[in-house]
């Protein structure tokens, strides 16, 4: 669970800003956005071939030193 902690004289939108920055690394809310509604087998298909392909060419991208 990500957590935020509010430093002494911060506003709360900035740490409302750091808590949704932490969420979206995380992937926290894409999976959120993803459960809301149904996904049809064809959605599903060409989300995991999207993020395969990211994850190769990040892999490709630090294998290549």
């Amino acid at each position: 669970m990500p957590e935020v902690i509010v430093r002494k004289g911060e506003p709360i939108d900035r740490a409302l800003k750091r808590l949704k920055s932490k969420l979206d690394t995380e992937g926290i809310l894409d999976e959120v956005r993803r459960l809301r509604a149904f996904e049809t087998p064809t959605q599903r298909v060409k989300r995991k071939a999207k993020l395969s392909a990211k994850k190769a060419k990040a892999k490709q991208r630090y294998n290549a030193h």
